[in-house]
């Protein structure tokens, strides 16, 4: 987490009672809140996350938890007053002492919405991956057209061209064309370059 960050988000676990687990990776989803039997309040985080990640999922999971107390518990998980309460707990945290410069506009502009995940949010994925440790993974939208590429299960695919936000991507073994948005992380096999 930011270091700039740690006092605040300590005195909001504090405030909140909250039982802070970090945890190992978790393919599906960067962190998670839960309201237990007794009553106590459980969140977790993934450890693999980088500092800026780490510290926004910590916040989106917190801000589930006091939707829930100020509208109850009938809300929709990352609905308009989730929504308002995570910009209302992050707009301490949008500053040049917490997040580099060039992070701070697309922060900006992804809390004008938030979304359920900031993996929704491509740019802001793409942005907060140059914090990550390195990789063989690359953004779908840095391969060149007609690139193949492996997804996470394994299917081979060649990049197509993007259809309004989206690439159209070709399925080698069926022939099939799938939809993958720019932020979506896979592994290069071949360029077109390549012979």
């Amino acid at each position: 987490m930011p270091e700039n960050a740690v006092d605040a988000v300590f005195e909001l676990i504090k405030t909140y009672r909250v039982h802070f687990k970090i945890v190992n990776e978790r393919v599906t989803r960067h962190g998670d809140y839960r309201k237990n039997y007794d009553g106590s309040h459980q969140i977790t985080v993934n450890a693999n996350l980088n500092k800026y990640r780490f510290l926004m999922t910590t916040v989106h999971e917190i801000a589930h938890l006091v939707a829930f107390q100020k509208y109850g518990r009938n809300i929709k998980p990352h609905g308009v007053e989730w929504k308002h309460t995570f910009r209302l707990l992050m707009l301490p945290f949008i500053n040049p002492a917490v997040f580099p410069h060039d992070v701070l506009p697309v922060l900006a502009n992804h809390f004008k919405n938030p979304t359920a995940s900031s993996d929704t949010d491509a740019i802001l994925s793409m942005v907060l991956k140059k914090f990550d440790p390195p990789s063989d993974k690359v953004f779908v939208d840095e391969l060149p057209l007609g690139s193949l590429f492996r997804t996470p299960n394994g299917r081979v695919f060649k990049k197509g061209k993007l259809r309004v936000k989206l690439f159209a991507c070709t399925d080698i073994k069926n022939n099939n064309v799938y939809l993958f948005k720019p932020n979506a992380q896979v592994e290069l096999l071949k360029t077109i370059t390549d012979e």
